[in-house]
């Protein structure tokens, strides 16, 4: 979940669905997010956009929406909140891909085999394949300590992924 109330809300749908389910959620505390009075079960499988931004879309997952929001500001760039890895949103996936020139996939779990390799899957697929960068995890044993420290580590804090991504786009800028 990307917030503390996409947590309550995605509990909220898998207690109603009659199968197996997975949350996967971050340790550590949430970002701080109000959270609603209301409480219902959001669609399965679809993902939402947080952000309407120009040339480039961040897919994120998870805990890594709020890094994403908070470089996409400095970027312009578009933010969907996939909320789910399986099903995912091919649906959300196609109008990304087919209304911007560059797509950034985050998230916080292993780079290979990931979220983002299912992403480039699916645009394959599709035949909607866009110049992608992934930010995971690297396949290398992390070492323990400080959420905050080692996702900035990893270039997956706030100022280090809008780095990262402000690095790669200039180099298709050229």
């Amino acid at each position: 979940p990307s917030d503390e109330n996409e947590c309550r809300l995605l509990l909220s749908t898998c207690y109603q669905l009659d199968q197996p389910t997975a949350v996967r959620y971050p340790r550590g505390a949430g970002c701080g997010a109000a959270v609603e009075s209301s409480l219902h079960t959001v669609e399965v499988g679809k993902g939402v956009v947080r952000r309407q931004g120009k040339k480039t879309a961040i897919i994120a997952f998870g805990s890594m929406v709020q890094p994403a929001l908070a470089a996409a500001e400095a970027l312009d760039a578009t933010v969907a909140d996939m909320r789910f890895v399986k099903p995912i949103d091919e649906d959300l996936l196609a109008t990304l891909a087919q209304s911007h020139d560059y797509l950034v996939c985050v998230e916080e779990n292993a780079q290979a085999g990931g979220a983002g390799s299912a992403v480039l899957e699916v645009l394959a697929a599709q035949g909607n394949l866009k110049p992608t960068l992934l930010c995971g995890i690297p396949d290398i044993v992390t070492e323990h300590g400080d959420s905050t420290i080692l996702l900035d580590n990893m270039a997956l804090g706030t100022s280090s992924l809008q780095r990262k991504i402000e690095q790669w786009l200039q180099q298709y800028s050229r």
